[in-house]
């Protein structure tokens, strides 16, 4: 299976700091058919989420529930559909104990890629990693993945290494999204691949 890895906050939702309530969870500029495309190219989409909202007692993990129960509404309106859901709750500040810990978890750790992976049988080498800070790029180099990074202005530290280095970068999830189809389909068959995902 090859999977497309989907930061949450600043790349599929618009970024509402530590929001838990699924009434201010909106979809990024044309996100839902962004990933209608990548649906229809044959991979399996995938949410991989730091939240350390947990750790920090703003939120339970239970009230992630209902953020999960949102965004599968929201994509079925495009006939998209979530193969997982995968957060971490840790932070090594946070103030409730059990969950202010170091971890693996814990983007630019891999290991919810890795757990993903293990759980569905991804080849995680034909897989890519999309998301808007460097954190998130550097999670799917280090587990092996392509990597995109949305530069839409919410990294602002920008420390470089290899591992932190994007293969490509796109203005917004849907541009990423022809990035992929391009290479794998070619420049001139996109055009009649939009007009067919609109019609999806």
């Amino acid at each position: 299976m090859r999977a497309i890895f989907l930061d949450k906050d600043g790349t599929l939702v618009e970024d509402v700091p530590y929001n838990v309530n699924p009434g201010l969870i909106e979809l990024t500029w044309h996100a839902g058919q962004a990933l209608q495309l990548l649906q229809h190219m044959g991979y399996a989409l995938f949410v991989v989420s730091n939240q350390s909202g947990v750790a920090k007692g703003l939120f339970t993990e239970a009230a992630l529930n209902p953020v999960h129960q949102r965004l599968t509404e929201l994509l079925a309106q495009y006939g998209v559909e979530l193969s997982g859901f995968y957060y971490c709750p840790h932070c090594p500040d946070g103030v409730i104990s059990r969950y202010a810990i170091p971890c693996t978890c814990r983007k630019p750790m891999p290991g919810m890629l890795y757990r993903a992976a293990h759980e569905h049988d991804i080849d995680l080498s034909q897989s890519w990693m999309i998301g808007d800070i460097l954190h998130d790029v550097e999670a799917g180099r280090r587990a092996g993945c392509q990597t995109i990074l949305i530069d839409n202005g919410n990294e602002t530290e920008w420390k470089l290494s290899a591992q932190r280095t994007p293969h490509f970068k796109a203005s917004d999830l849907y541009a990423a999204a022809t990035i992929i189809a391009g290479m794998e389909i070619g420049p001139r068959a996109m055009g009649g691949m939009d007009s067919m995902i609109q019609q999806l």
